[in-house]
């Protein structure tokens, strides 16, 4: 029993060691054609997959404390008559440029301390944009996206920084624009939460071309940690965690926000519905606590709305200073896995079941089934039905049927958020292709997976890139092409 064992714990640490690579930093920035490529393009994709991340997770060898710090850095892979370019680039935030100047780091974060103890750090609520979790086009414009301050434009063929958008004045200089916007029926959705102790919830619909066509703003009541949102024809919905923030050893210096973070798994979770329409009417039911950074989809159907979205018993907080965040143990981080949850909008009341039983992340669906009654989900789980881990595989769900594909590559390998790519003119909800940067820690280099979104197991093509990416958040497609003249 004592050799398994020790089997396990080195099978274990082995697999936490190969993760971890995928936080080395990316320090370098390419531009090239991909041509090492198993399997075939297929002629007909055509367009720009856009991904961001923390390139860097360290300034000048001092590291950070938390990936959510790390320097956005945005990958450009664009598709053009059967070929594929590569192209990486460092948003050049105002932040990013201080720190590279100063050779060190200048700024607290949600996980990151300046050097020099509690001195340094009392009163600093200065946080920097570090422009790091989403990418998107919209309205002619690209813009690098993080969820406590403005977007950053980017030029889309270059990659390189136009500066914040304050999208034609509608953003005071106070107003977050969050990094988790909804499109749905030819509408740019988005929101964006102000302050701490006293917050408001702002919420804006966009045109095709980036003109406002509403906003509205509602008083929060207790502290809302809200990261994404959901949308249907006639309702937002955000998912209010029941968190606390005792803010003074952060004023203080002592503790980055996160680890003032408090979760109260004896408080109930709020379900937060806003009215699309009218005067925004705002309701708030209860369900039992959860908590979960990222939701699926949200429909409506018989007076009832329903959404899902990826729950956890707590909050995965790190308390102790002295651990990295590369250094989880998996077996005791809270997993997090799919339930859907049905609101009788007559009643009041919520009633949830669990669909996906392992531990997944990135939930996604067809870009025009958002806001409706769907078929199928995909998202990045784990490897291991009964074992929590790092994210190995991409899984998609019929919910009609049950079953579940997954595409797995493990041991070594961690394939990131899952973009569904339509196929052109198609109107049957998974047609279309499956793209996901993967991390391979056996040769410390990542490429991108091209799977057909019908049959998971069907792998169209593998991208190799010359190097590696780090583990990054959230991306998206556009079916424009962008390429530099000078490239081609």
């Amino acid at each position: 029993m004592t050799t398994i064992a020790s089997e396990k714990l080195g099978e274990h640490a082995s697999l936490v060691k190969d993760w971890a690579k995928g936080y080395d930093s990316q320090l370098n920035e390419y531009s090239y054609w991909i041509d090492e490529i198993e399997g075939t393009i297929p002629p007909e994709l055509q367009g720009t997959l856009f991904r961001n991340g923390a390139g860097s997770l360290e300034v000048n060898g001092q590291k950070i404390g938390h990936p959510f710090d790390g320097d956005g850095m945005i990958c450009a892979i664009t598709f053009d008559q059967g070929r594929a370019h590569f192209q990486n680039r460092y948003v050049r935030t105002e932040g990013y440029l201080k720190e590279q100047a100063a050779g060190k780091i200048l700024y607290r974060g949600f996980g990151t301390q300046k050097a020099g103890g509690w001195l340094a750090n009392i009163f600093d609520t200065n946080f920097k944009n570090a422009a790091n979790t989403s990418v998107i086009y919209w309205g002619d414009k690209l813009w690098a996206m993080w969820e406590g301050g403005h977007p950053h434009q980017l030029v889309p063929k270059t990659l390189e920084t136009i500066g914040p958008d304050t999208l034609n004045d509608l953003l005071s200089a106070d107003q977050p624009f969050s990094a988790h916007p909804r499109i749905i029926d030819g509408r740019f959705i988005n929101f964006g939460v102000k302050g701490i102790a006293s917050q408001s919830l702002t919420i804006f619909e966009l045109d095709e071309q980036g003109n406002p066509l509403k906003q509205s703003s509602h008083p929060l009541s207790g502290f809302a940690f809200l990261h994404d949102m959901l949308v249907t024809a006639n309702y937002y919905i955000f998912v209010q965690h029941p968190f606390q923030v005792k803010g003074l050893p952060f004023l203080l210096g002592f503790k980055t926000i996160e680890q003032c973070f408090d979760f109260n798994p004896e408080q109930p979770t709020k379900i937060i519905l806003i009215s699309r329409h009218g005067n925004h009417d705002l309701e708030i039911l209860e369900t039992d606590s959860f908590f979960g950074f990222h939701h699926g989809n949200a429909w409506e159907k018989a007076g009832k709305l329903y959404f899902e979205s990826v729950c956890s018993d707590f909050f995965p907080q790190k308390q102790q200073d002295e651990l990295d965040f590369e250094q989880i143990d998996f077996e005791s981080f809270p997993t997090g896995e799919l339930w859907e949850f049905e609101v009788n909008l007559s009643s009041k009341t919520i009633v949830y079941q669990k669909v996906v039983e392992r531990g997944c992340e990135f939930p996604s669906v067809h870009p025009q089934w958002v806001g409706k009654e769907h078929r199928y989900v995909y998202m990045s789980v784990c490897d291991s039905s009964d074992k929590n881990g790092p994210l190995q595989a991409i899984l998609k769900l019929d919910k009609e049927s049950g079953e579940q594909q997954i595409w797995s590559v493990a041991p070594r390998a961690f394939p990131g958020e899952p973009i569904f790519v339509p196929r052109p003119d198609s109107t049957q909800e998974d047609d279309g292709w499956i793209l996901s940067l993967v991390f391979d820690a056996a040769t410390h280099r990542s490429y991108l997976a091209i799977l057909d979104a019908q049959d998971l197991n069907t792998v169209i093509a593998k991208l190799h890139l010359q190097h590696h990416i780090p583990h990054g958040f959230h991306g998206s497609w556009t079916s424009k092409v962008f390429l530099d003249s000078s490239k081609n």
